[in-house]
């Protein structure tokens, strides 16, 4: 049985998020696109291609004009122009035109990728949402932000682009492995952090179901944490300004994915950064020392990491520079001003920052204490 969220744009229906634990509603759900007189080209990566992809091929073919698919290398390395590239050449080869659809089959680095190739191809072609990992599913596919990284750097080239459809078949997630799975967490312990105090302790309470990937409670957990999302990007779409709240934990986390040479996936580098906005908010006494320490120890039995090595804290300060999410030469930061209520602070220093990444930093030094 599948269950339902509309998302507004402007105060207006935009489109729906479908929850459902298979692909049998797929094409039932395209046909209100008129699918059977426009191509269809699904973009995925090589590695959800060996799983999903012909079975998603199947299912269209025959129920649109013409079926085809483009795949790309996995990984947030493929996340260029390079790739956008490839796909332009690959659509008009296959004669797209605006008309037709787009479907993101994959993880954040497929959606935002394809999002992208959505926006710009012949300056806007329709696309869906089919994501397949927790992190997709519980952020990225909402809210029409779009991009690729350049030079290493996170989502510097993008645009905003609504979706028609995301349709999330949990199903998918029992196939994820534990580190993409538990990647993609991060995110939902964010969106109770920064809005649902409620939702944040019942996160903990449900913490053996959500590990053993028990479906019903996963789908009241990514109902819960979507709806989050839906308030915030309805209420400011294009990031004029609450929206940024959902940005928590990514000042420091991006910096460190970058440190690290994309080692470590986007979900454990929130988680990391979220950590360190939490010290940063302790140490101005937003919030208390047992409320940091929480928030901090609750990331551990979720398999999410609360300290990193191998990077210099002075270059991944640096890096925060190059974050996006500046503003006139200052970092529009997010903090905690207690569990469920974020803020944006402009005032952040450096001298708060390197203490907070000095704090997650685990030295040789620490090592040998």
């Amino acid at each position: 049985m599948s269950e339902r969220i509309p998302i507004l744009y402007n105060r207006k229906p935009c489109y729906d998020l479908v929850f459902t634990l298979s692909f049998d509603e797929l094409v039932p759900e395209l046909e209100s696109l008129e699918m059977k007189n426009k191509r269809i080209c699904i973009i995925t990566d090589s590695k959800v291609d060996e799983i999903y992809g012909s079975k998603v091929l199947e299912l269209l073919q025959g129920n649109c004009l013409k079926a085809v698919k483009y795949v790309f290398p996995c990984g947030e390395e493929n996340k260029t122009l390079d790739t956008v590239r490839g796909a332009y050449k690959f659509l008009i080869q296959e004669e797209f035109d605006r008309k037709d659809i787009l479907i993101a089959l994959g993880g954040g680095v497929v959606g935002d990728t394809t999002g992208f190739i959505a926006a710009t191809y012949l300056r806007g072609i329709d696309f869906v949402q089919l994501p397949t990992t927790l992190l997709a599913q519980a952020d990225s596919s909402i809210g029409g932000k779009t991009g690729v990284d350049f030079d290493g750097y996170k989502n510097m080239v993008g645009a905003f682009k609504m979706p028609r459809l995301v349709y999330m078949n949990q199903e998918v997630l029992a196939t994820l492995e534990d580190r993409q799975f538990f990647s993609g967490f991060a995110e939902v312990m964010k969106h109770g952090l920064i809005k649902d105090a409620s939702f944040y302790e019942w996160l903990i309470e449900n913490m053996y179901e959500i590990c053993e990937r028990d479906m019903k409670v996963l789908q009241e957990m990514l109902m819960r944490s979507c709806t989050v999302k839906k308030l915030v990007v309805e209420k400011d779409p294009e990031e004029q300004g609450e929206r940024a709240l959902l940005n928590f934990g990514h000042t420091i986390g991006h910096a460190i994915e970058k440190a690290k040479h994309f080692e470590l996936l986007h979900g454990e580098c929130v988680a990391l950064g979220a950590v360190a906005a939490a010290y940063i908010s302790w140490k101005r006494e937003l919030l208390s020392m047992e409320e940091y320490y929480e928030i901090r120890d609750m990331f551990v039995p979720f398999n999410l990491p609360i300290s990193v090595e191998g990077i210099d804290p002075e270059e991944v300060l640096r890096l925060t520079k190059s974050d996006k999410k500046m503003e006139s030469g200052k970092i529009k930061f997010v903090l905690l001003k207690k569990i469920g209520k974020a803020v944006l602070d402009h005032t952040v220093t450096d001298e708060e920052l390197l203490a907070a990444i000095n704090e997650i930093y685990f030295s040789e030094e620490d090592a040998h204490e």
